[in-house]
């Protein structure tokens, strides 16, 4: 039987490619869900795919972090061995990470068709381990799937060899569908402490592994001129434990540190919070969402997302305290008025994408 294998590996990626399931099983092509292993506990991963409805993945493997390398050989080799196995007409893969890449390059070695959902991004970063990954796969790939014509603009510059398609992004499709759930299912208001809050993240490995851009960061949210709730990542906590912060920040009156949020938590304080300040790309689109509209500090020195930035929703803002501090301030007492439509399409993007895969593949 032809199919179309779903890869995905982290909570970003679940959540964005929620709505290609939804649309495959619709237009009833035969699909496999895959779970490649790189964020496996159950708070990053398998707790999205509940929230979201999804269906168990047919494949989910657990691959240790080791290091960028060792993660990144594992991942193949269980793709590799699963694609010999089941020998799809297409794998598709969403965004940037170490499973993304690894997943591709498995399928070049065999020859399979892959589609790059949100393909085109571009930060101009190389510190990033994801900027590497994002090119490596958009120049593997057989279909790409450019979210904005900006991506697509650079994958023509790259001259990828890949049929490029502007389909939007996904991640408006997933806010769209799951927003009024999470505001009927959601009880996370109940336990913040706050009326009136900023909201935060920051996980990238640029940041947090470096302690003075951590420390930074903490002594920001410490002294903000607003409370701050923050759902704190697995790999932050462990660099605040390892550097003896963590225990002082915990005691701050100004933050409250949470766990790993569901997705649909998430939602409901993204809709809730005065502004957004992190180091996340995918937040910075779903703030766009029409039902969310959030002005968005970005606490990195570059950006993918040049489409927030030119919208007015975001701004990139680096990772100096007295420079955030600003910035949460201006935000605060000059509020700016936002864009009623996302640079990010209309919520059709799932649809737009499964539509072109029938039409290129003849399911």
């Amino acid at each position: 039987m032809e199919t179309v294998m779903v890869v995905v590996g982290t909570r970003p990626e679940i959540i964005k490619m929620a709505p290609i399931v939804r649309a495959l099983h619709e237009s009833k092509i035969p699909l496999i869900f895959v779970h490649c292993g790189q964020h496996y506990d159950y708070n990053m991963s398998q707790q999205f795919i509940e929230q979201l409805e999804l269906p168990t993945p047919d494949y989910a493997y657990k691959v240790k972090a080791y290091s960028q390398g060792t993660q990144t050989a594992r991942i193949i080799t269980h793709m590799e061995r699963l694609l010999k196995k089941t020998s799809p007409k297409l794998v598709l893969v969403e965004g940037d990470t170490n499973g993304v890449l690894a997943t591709a390059l498995a399928a070049l070695e065999l020859q399979i068709p892959v589609g790059h959902i949100e393909a085109g991004l571009r930060s101009f970063d190389l510190r990033m381990p994801e900027e590497h990954n994002r090119r490596l796969t958009d120049h593997v790939s057989t279909y790409l799937f450019a979210p904005t014509e900006i991506a697509e603009k650079n994958l023509k510059r790259e001259n990828v060899w890949g049929k490029i398609y502007v389909t939007g992004n996904t991640v408006i499709d997933a806010v769209i569908q799951h927003l009024p759930i999470a505001e009927k299912k959601s009880k996370i208001l109940e336990y913040i402490n706050f009326e009136t809050f900023a909201l935060a993240t920051a996980h990238r490995a640029e940041n947090v592994d470096d302690l003075i851009v951590l420390e930074n960061f903490m002594e920001t949210f410490a002294e903000a001129p607003i409370p701050v709730i923050y759902p704190m990542h697995p790999r932050t906590k462990k660099r605040l434990q390892q550097n003896r912060i963590y225990t002082k920040i915990k005691k701050s009156k100004n933050i409250q540190i949470l766990p790993p949020l569901g997705y649909l938590d998430f939602l409901v304080l993204m809709k809730k919070c005065e502004m957004i300040v992190t180091d996340s790309g995918g937040i910075q689109e779903e703030a766009t969402a029409p039902c969310i509209r959030k002005p968005v500090l970005v606490i990195r020195l570059s950006t993918e997302r040049p489409e927030a930035v030119k919208s007015g929703f975001a701004e990139v803002v680096g990772t100096e305290k007295h420079r955030i501090l600003k910035a949460i301030k201006r935000t605060l007492e000059h509020p700016r008025e936002l864009p009623r439509k996302s640079p990010y399409g209309d919520g059709n993007a799932a649809e737009k994408i499964v539509k072109i895969i029938k039409e290129e593949l003849a399911f």
